[in-house]
């Protein structure tokens, strides 16, 4: 049932990213793609001669990367923060909206497919599976 939830968040989300990259345009779409794929630089040497198992001293900041909550604040900072326009053609906080839309998206896709966050070991937990928690899915 939580990666139906997940699945639904996923696709209205990235919904809405294509709807305001196509509306504000390549400025808007730079961001997207970028903050949709940061938080897998957390994956980068990560591995280690280890097949689908992170090293252990990588895992925290995978996690960190993969926590909704700070895209959600990024989000939240750009809508309630009277933030200055940065000159490329955007309203001011546009760009910290997109990147936190771009991100929490990553996120939901991720979730929807099953990944969820990292054992301290460096195994998946599996989203809406025998060892994963709602709680521990956040």
């Amino acid at each position: 049932m939580i990666r139906i939830l997940w699945s639904v968040l996923a696709v209205a989300l990235l919904a809405f990213a294509i709807f305001e990259g196509v509306k504000y345009g390549w400025v808007a779409a730079t961001v997207l793609i970028l903050f949709g794929l940061l938080p897998d630089i957390a994956l980068i040497g990560a591995f280690g001669g280890r097949p689908g198992l992170l090293r252990p001293e990588r895992v925290g900041f995978y996690n960190f990367l993969h926590r909704p909550w700070l895209p959600i604040a990024l989000i939240a900072a750009s809508l309630i923060l009277p933030l200055p326009a940065l000159g490329w053609g955007l309203r001011g906080g546009l760009e910290l909206f997109l990147a936190g839309l771009a991100w929490l998206a990553h996120i939901a896709v991720d979730r929807a497919f099953g990944f969820g966050l990292r054992d301290p070991e460096g195994s998946i937990r599996p989203v809406g599976g025998a060892r994963s928690s709602s709680a521990a899915e956040v």
